[in-house]
């Protein structure tokens, strides 16, 4: 027997469900602030920020809010009965993925970021269909580059994908939503940099001096790195 599916219209609203994903993050230590040593991105360029979602497979309350409300608030906007397959892209988007699947009562298929390269070298795995309406889920965006290489795989298959869900979007680039929007693909996530760094703030998580330079990066992200690289 299938899972009752959420009912969107008994989920908090946006701005509650923003809030206490932000606190659940910070929770599962899933937030690093260091302004002093800042991180290096695979672009290479340095932020004072990092979130690392996939630790939250292990804490199995905060999974399963967290879960329920990418649920209930994807439904919320596109519809209830708007898909028919949950993908999850490599490796991340996977557990989250089948997590979702099991709330809607759907099938479930991930997406390689290549192809297998030996067998029946797919790239996609589970079974999608022509015409099946898909729902693409990874644990976080950024610009939005690796969400598009997987929608075009989705839609090499002849199946639909114009929506995507995550955990935490960054919302600190302005060029992520626009290449998505122009990609034919709607972004839905719980919670951005600015939630996190209201909740750290209001939790009194991390000193002043690092609040403060995160919150400088937030405002102006590349004019702090290119500060930081000169």
């Amino acid at each position: 027997m299938f899972p009752t599916v959420p009912d969107p219209s008994s989920c908090p609203d946006d701005s509650e469900i923003a809030r206490q994903s932000a606190e659940m993050l910070l929770e599962a230590d899933a937030v690093y602030f260091n302004a002093d040593e800042p991180f290096k991105l695979s672009s290479g360029l340095p932020s004072p920020t990092y979130i690392d979602c996939r630790k939250l497979i292990s804490y199995p309350d905060i999974r399963s809010r967290l879960m329920d409300y990418l649920a209930a608030s994807v439904l919320r906007r596109a519809g209830v009965g708007a898909f028919d397959n949950i993908a999850g892209g490599e490796t991340a988007g996977i557990p989250f993925a089948a997590l979702v699947a099991e709330r809607l009562g759907l099938p479930m298929t991930y997406i390689r970021k290549k192809p297998k390269g030996h067998g029946r070298n797919a790239r996609i795995e589970g079974m999608m269909g022509a015409g099946d309406r898909v729902l693409l889920v990874e644990d976080l965006a950024t610009d939005g580059g690796s969400k598009l290489s997987f929608v075009d795989a989705i839609r090499e298959t002849g199946a639909a994908c114009s929506h995507t869900a995550v955990i935490f979007y960054y919302g600190i680039y302005p060029e992520t939503l626009e290449r998505l929007e122009n990609h034919g693909v709607a972004l839905h996530h719980l919670c951005t940099w600015k939630d996190v760094l209201e909740a750290a703030k209001a939790g009194k998580r991390f000193d002043a001096g690092t609040l403060e330079e995160v919150e400088s990066f937030i405002a102006a992200p590349r004019a702090w790195q290119e500060a930081r690289t000169a």
